[in-house]
């Protein structure tokens, strides 16, 4: 339980930090490339998901969030889960769940800022939901008991 807290306390104060370094930094819409025409620093207020899908369904998303995060705390906390993988997946994807939420709550939309022109602009709590995800479902295919011993 202790990497999952300390990966999902990673992912939140480098989450924070970034956003409001470019929150503080920029104005909704301004673009600066770090390297040009491959990755730019991008601010967007996103009020949707990913992709900007649904926009403007803050209270789904804040209700979804709080789903997710109760049910990977109540599975640490009331579960048998010992594995590193899987509880490492679990952290990355509570933190930047924990990371968005906290957007959602404080602001009423999503700031993405990473943008490397051939996919929507995005964000560090967002890369760590998918990075966890991604993890938990290589863990789960590689070993389907790796939670049950």
């Amino acid at each position: 339980m202790t990497c999952l807290a300390l990966i999902a306390s990673l992912v939140i104060i480098v989450d924070r930090l970034a956003k409001y370094l470019v929150f503080s930094g920029f104005f909704e819409g301004q673009s600066v490339p770090v390297i040009p025409r491959i990755f730019h620093l991008t601010l967007v207020l996103n009020t949707g998901a990913a992709f900007g899908l649904l926009k403007n369904k803050n209270q789904f998303f804040i209700i979804s969030s709080l789903i997710v995060i109760a049910l990977i705390v109540a599975y640490v906390f009331f579960g048998k889960c010992r594995d590193l993988v899987m509880l490492s997946a679990l952290g990355l994807i509570l933190g930047g769940a924990i990371g968005n939420l906290t957007d959602r709550l404080l602001f009423g939309y999503i700031i993405d800022f990473l943008d490397f022109r051939v996919w929507p602009v995005f964000n560090i709590a967002d890369s760590a939901i998918t990075a966890g995800s991604l993890l938990l479902i290589l863990r789960l295919f590689f070993d389907k008991k790796c939670c049950t011993r």
